[in-house]
């Protein structure tokens, strides 16, 4: 059996940008950063960044392009997808992604109801009530424990 799944929490590094495939069908592609934050033996508090390429597809990037933008927190669910061609300089170029296949989307920046959870087939806006949005200071990144997890150490 095999597996290709990811779950991506973090932020929009640009705008989604909408483009249309030959086919009609709406594309869209924008930049999703990731922390990850933890002690060191010393102590002090390291982070490390992360950045995605995520794609969307049909009216899953139709919703993206009206509703997230640049600095909006978000949920992705998909797939890594590793892509190749040759450029311009003909050169071969290659691009890992994400292709999202679910979003829910963070509290809004401006304030608001925050946004709902679309999937590959979403039909319409689903906002939660503001009773559940969190404060943005309350969506602090993940911390890790300060013991690093060594591969000898698993027990299996």
């Amino acid at each position: 059996m095999n597996l290709n799944k990811v779950f991506l929490i973090g932020n929009l590094t640009r705008d989604p940008e909408l483009k249309t495939l030959p086919s009609g069908q709406p594309v869209v592609n924008f930049g999703l950063a990731t922390n990850r934050m933890w002690k060191g033996k010393d102590g002090n508090q390291q982070k490390q960044t992360e950045f995605h390429n995520i794609v969307m597809f049909g009216r899953l990037a139709e919703i993206a392009k009206q509703y997230l933008q640049k600095g909006a927190m978000t949920m992705i669910e998909g797939r890594i997808q590793n892509r190749s061609w040759e450029g311009q300089d003909g050169q071969k170029k290659y691009r890992t992604e994400i292709v999202a296949e679910s979003m829910q989307m963070g509290p809004r920046l401006s304030g608001g109801n925050s946004g709902g959870s679309y999937g590959a087939n979403a039909g319409g806006a689903g906002n939660r009530s503001k009773e559940h949005e969190m404060p943005a200071e309350e969506l602090a990144t993940v911390e890790y424990p300060e013991d690093e997890i060594k591969p000898e150490d698993i027990p299996f």
